[in-house]
């Protein structure tokens, strides 16, 4: 075998240091590699024509197709903008290609006698449609190329791949899972971000309970698990594993604040004495550090302490109660953002007249627009735009439901709050606190309030109006569920994540009545309150809408956003979550969810963790959750409104029926 060296002459000092036809040494590797979420990772391109490999220097050559193109056929970069899905779908899809493209990444495991011993994982890229054959062909030419000492394992890049391989003995192609690669990485980040504060590691929920109400803007707080009521703090650590989709990383988001999973955290604490110590905080795709500083730093108060968010005025004139389906967006005002997106989504599945194609009509340079990679997503070839946005509202329309339901408007909460003096002179009490910045007696007034609201008498109208929302099944005695719809929650920079309370084993009329005072009192608890505050919203211009739902059994449920929370560039993925039954489960960190990446642009998923069941779910289920990650993705081009590009949160479930629902829509604050 040859060996030739290629100089390419990139720009700049470093020079081009790409191998063509060499083995792989461990050195080799590292003089060539770049670093990807912590690990070193090296490009290969395989030309079975010449049957050679060329190992790419990460440095000067970030992208396959752009090194196959320009240095192996000769092509110009505009030849290729211009051709290039054609291109790749010869590099990626073709069965009789000639390259085959992947990424060999270094990783450690301990031996027996709990020695350090690494390994190489060879992959291709998601969109990679390789067949068995060629995965095999792909192993078999790397593995005779790499030195011998090194352990290679192959892992597939999508479920297709997982499948294929089902066919293969894994003697001959040894292989690792996502799942199991990156299961039980030490650091995972979640939430990028950079910040500086004192660490505050808290080794049970006990020693965070006991001092939870001195922490303030300054802290960067630690533990396994953070509860959903945690303050506005500058950054989160868990040490346990968490989905992205929880509470707390969707108020790390929204917040804008770093948060990652640190699993040796309490080993650097007691090593290097930081519980307590000032630290600087920084999480990025690739890098998780705390580094600890000699002297508390002189620090000032955060931006958000400016953050205003603006809102409409509530309106309050004397309105009924309402079918989900009869609301619209505008009506966010009178019966809040929650139902009023709701509404809207019956509106868009039952019309079918919206344009669910706009993300997909963004330009992605090169490419002008991504309507061909949607055309072969909803299975339709040579539409116009016209055609394919009937049926991309077609797909959307078989695909998911928006859930039945009634809401409640602002105007009832508002009778009944100025029906009570007890009520309305406490609200006086609680506003002169807060224009006073009086903290220490906010919460023994807002929970003074919630009592109130709870026991106060209710006018005989409003008990009317709550008890007829939903005659026939309270008659009947079904389970209801009675959830929030403030206008100060799903709002973009304030999505109020698991602020307000929801009650789902609702039964009779009096049940019922309880559960509307406990979703209104939640309004005015002491975190609620706080949290409002601090980014400007007035007390006077909050109310509380609520929903009332039967009760859907569900045999899966979970959360989706449209984006990769912890890829902000990527506009590929729609990142989901779930587990048996309840959406809830998921983003209260009850348990820890299965959890997938669905590729809307070119297509393909793969499992990224399987959670505390230890089980992936059956590969039909995984292809419907494809297209609920679609249909996701289509939702996106009309909620979010002026920018395509925003992404959304969705709770979903999977009723015993096996139909979609959707519970909740609302902007994924980034």
């Amino acid at each position: 075998m040859t060996t030739e060296l290629l100089t390419l002459g990139a720009p700049g000092p470093h020079t081009d240091r790409t191998v063509v036809g060499e083995n792989l040494s461990l050195p080799l590797f590292r003089t060539l590699s770049g670093v990807l979420a912590g690990h070193p990772y090296l490009k290969v391109v395989v030309d079975r024509t010449e049957n050679t490999w060329h190992l790419l220097d990460t440095a000067v050559h970030p992208f396959h197709v752009n090194y196959v193109a320009t240095r192996i056929l000769g092509m110009e970069l505009t030849a290729l903008d211009e051709t290039l899905d054609a291109f790749n779908a010869s590099v990626y899809a073709d069965p009789e290609r000639r390259f085959l493209l992947g990424v060999l990444s270094l990783h450690t495991d301990e031996d027996v006698e709990s020695r350090e011993r690494p390994f190489l994982v060879l992959e291709t890229t998601e969109a990679d449609t390789m067949h068995g054959a060629l995965l095999e062909d792909f192993y078999t030419f790397v593995r005779s190329r790499v030195d011998g000492r090194l352990p290679l394992l192959l892992k597939p890049a999508n479920h297709g791949q997982e499948h294929e391989l089902t066919a293969i003995s894994g003697v001959r192609v040894p292989r690792i899972l996502s799942h199991e690669l990156f299961g039980n990485r030490t650091r995972t980040p979640l939430n990028p971000g950079e910040a500086t504060g004192r660490l505050r590691y808290f080794a049970t929920s006990e020693e965070y309970e006991a001092v939870a109400a001195g922490l303030g803007w300054s802290d960067i707080v630690a533990m396994a698990c953070l509860p959903d009521d945690v303050p506005r703090v500058a950054g989160f650590v868990n040490t346990a594993p968490i989905t992205p989709l929880s509470h707390t990383n969707v108020l790390a988001s929204g917040w804008g604040i770093p948060n990652a999973i640190v699993r040796d955290l309490p080993q650097l604490v007691e090593q290097d004495d930081l519980n307590g110590a000032w630290v600087r905080y920084r999480v990025r795709d690739d890098e998780i550090t705390l580094a600890p500083l000699a002297n508390a730093p002189a620090l000032q108060a955060p931006t958000w302490h400016q953050q205003r968010i603006r809102m409409e005025p509530p309106l309050l004139e004397d309105v009924p109660a309402l079918s989900l389906h009869r609301l619209r967006r505008a009506d966010r005002d009178r019966y809040g953002t929650k139902a009023a997106n709701l509404g809207e989504l019956h509106h868009v599945l039952d019309s079918r007249t919206a344009d669910l194609t706009a993300f997909y009509a963004r330009p992605r340079p090169p490419r002008t627009d991504l309507y061909g990679h949607l055309a072969a997503r909803l299975g339709t070839t040579d539409a116009t735009a016209a055609e394919l946005r009937s049926a991309a509202a077609a797909f959307a329309a078989r695909t998911v439901a928006a859930p039945d339901g009634v809401a409640l408007p602002f105007a009832l909460q508002h009778r009944f709050l100025i029906s009570s003096p007890a009520l309305q002179q406490g609200i006086g009490k609680l506003k002169m606190a807060l224009e006073l910045d009086a903290v220490e007696v906010l919460d023994s007034l807002c929970l003074h309030l919630q009592h109130v609201v709870r026991h106060a008498p209710m006018p005989d109208e409003v008990t009317r109006q709550i008890t007829q929302a939903f005659p026939a099944p309270l008659a009947a005695g079904s389970r209801l569920v009675v959830r929030s719809s403030s206008n100060a929650e799903d709002l973009p920079g304030f999505s109020a994540a698991g602020v307000y309370d929801s009650v789902t084993t609702v039964r009779g009329a009096d049940e019922l009545l309880a559960a509307v005072r406990q979703v209104w009192a939640s309004l005015l608890s002491p975190r609620s309150v706080r949290l409002r505050h601090q980014v400007g919203i007035s007390l006077d211009d909050t109310y509380m809408g609520v929903i009332i739902q039967q009760y859907v059994p569900a045999d899966l449920g979970g959360v989706l956003v449209t984006c990769n929370p912890t890829r902000r560039e990527d506009f590929r993925n729609v990142y989901l979550n779930c587990s048996p039954g309840s959406p809830e489960t998921v983003v209260d960190g009850t348990t820890l969810p299965q959890q997938y990446l669905y590729n809307t642009v070119e297509g393909g998923g793969r499992t990224v963790a399987l959670g505390s069941s230890g089980a992936d779910l059956p590969a039909v289920t995984r292809g419907r959750l494809a297209d609920l990650a679609l249909t996701g993705r289509l939702l996106q081009s009309h909620f979010s409104e002026s920018d395509t590009d925003s992404p959304l949160d969705i709770e979903w479930l999977m009723t015993d029926q096996g139909d979609f629902r959707l519970v909740q829509i609302r902007p994924y604050a980034l």
